[in-house]
């Protein structure tokens, strides 16, 4: 099988040339139109995952032979969560080139923060099969770059450190409220209330109801530690 232009130029993105080119073509095509002779992802992004996170917990550990895996661990979490793989996709345009079926595409589909960031995990299964984990772990570094470089050294998500200021100081976990969904379908936005059992409270929007809690909690801390 040959790959088509546009995937051929995806791949010179991700700079990889494939051996077996319908491994990218399936870790492309999402599940919407998937077939009995078109498989979809989904394994390929399982194995991705695992991928990417042995890649970069050898990486962190390297870097820092004396951090303690409580630091490592915050550490980890910020670079392979779906957030940071879906900016990778959007860095390399994976959306241009993912397959999918007219409903998903309809919704804005090549948007979407979890089907970018699973595709991108299924990527990184397929470079891995196609060429070995030399292969995938030079392909990972390069794309993730300065992202692994600039971690926080303490780089717990927001919702989890506004949960955990909450729990130290005796009191209920967070409340987070959709207060209101504006825009076309396709691509919503969506407004988020995070609230505290004292009465503070932070608005914030975002694309993705997750990624809008995040930036709440997100403003939310920045208020009390203010």
């Amino acid at each position: 099988m040959k790959l088509s232009g546009d995937l051929q130029a995806f791949a010179a993105r991700i700079g990889h040339e494939f051996k077996e080119p319908d491994l990218l073509v399936r870790a492309l095509t999402h599940g919407s139109i998937s077939s009995s002779t078109r498989p979809d992802n989904q394994r390929l992004e399982f194995l991705g995952d695992r991928v990417l996170g042995l890649v970069m917990a050898e990486k962190l550990l390297r870097d820092d032979p004396n951090a303690p895996e409580g630091t490592l661990a915050p550490r980890y979490n910020a670079l392979v969560r779906k957030e940071t793989c879906a900016d990778v996709a959007r860095q390399v345009d994976l959306g241009a080139v993912l397959k999918l079926g007219r409903s998903e595409m309809k919704t804005g589909g090549r948007r979407k923060l979890a089907l970018l960031g699973d595709a991108m995990e299924a990527v990184i299964a397929a470079v891995y099969l196609d060429a070995g984990l030399e292969a995938a772990r030079d392909m990972i570094l390069r794309l993730w770059g300065d992202r692994i470089n600039k971690v926080e050294a303490d780089a717990r998500d927001a919702k989890t450190a506004l949960q955990e200021w909450a729990q130290a100081r005796k009191m209920a976990v967070p409340k987070y409220v959709e207060t209101a969904r504006d825009g076309p379908d396709h691509a919503p936005v969506f407004t988020i209330e995070v609230q505290l059992a004292d009465g503070k409270s932070a608005t914030a929007q975002a694309n993705s109801k997750r990624a809008a809690e995040q930036a709440a909690a997100k403003a939310l801390l920045a208020q009390l530690e203010g």
